[in-house]
């Protein structure tokens, strides 16, 4: 009887600790689990904020090209109007250049003419000049004349 007794105990005790254990294990199981989750988690976590990063650097890889860029059309508009504006003055310049040069063409030949003009009033005037003398000579001549007769 004490025997049998013993046995059961023993036996209950047994189940008991196969009890338990299958707790023990479950737990174990259950907290691998949890940790396993967690650690899937943590992953997940750290791969969306690296994907975040990258296309936030490419965001502003983006935004620098295109600043880039901007500035570079900016700078060939400005180039441009420069040129324009250059080539606008160089046009002015050589207009201004070509209406002096005309203008002073235009005096040139205005005093040549005047010279000449002049020259032909001279000679105009030489032979009038001249006509008057031959003919207040005969007047001087006729005076002594008279001057001889009275005399």
């Amino acid at each position: 009887m004490m025997r049998k007794r013993k046995r059961e105990k023993k036996k209950k005790q047994k189940k008991k600790q196969k009890k338990k254990q299958k707790k023990k294990k479950q737990r174990k199981k259950k907290q691998k689990k949890k940790k396993e989750k967690e650690k899937k988690k943590k992953k997940k976590k750290k791969k969306k904020k690296k994907k975040k990063k990258e296309k936030k650097k490419k965001e502003e890889e983006e935004e620098k090209k295109k600043k880039k860029k901007e500035e570079k059309k900016k700078k060939k508009k400005k180039k441009k109007k420069k040129r324009k504006k250059n080539m606008k003055k160089r046009k002015n310049k050589k207009k201004k250049k070509k209406e002096e040069e005309e203008e002073e063409e235009a005096e040139e030949e205005e005093a040549e003419e005047e010279e000449e003009g002049e020259g032909e009033e001279e000679e105009e005037e030489e032979e009038e000049e001249e006509g008057e003398e031959e003919e207040g000579g005969g007047e001087e001549k006729e005076e002594k004349g008279e001057e001889e007769e009275e005399g």
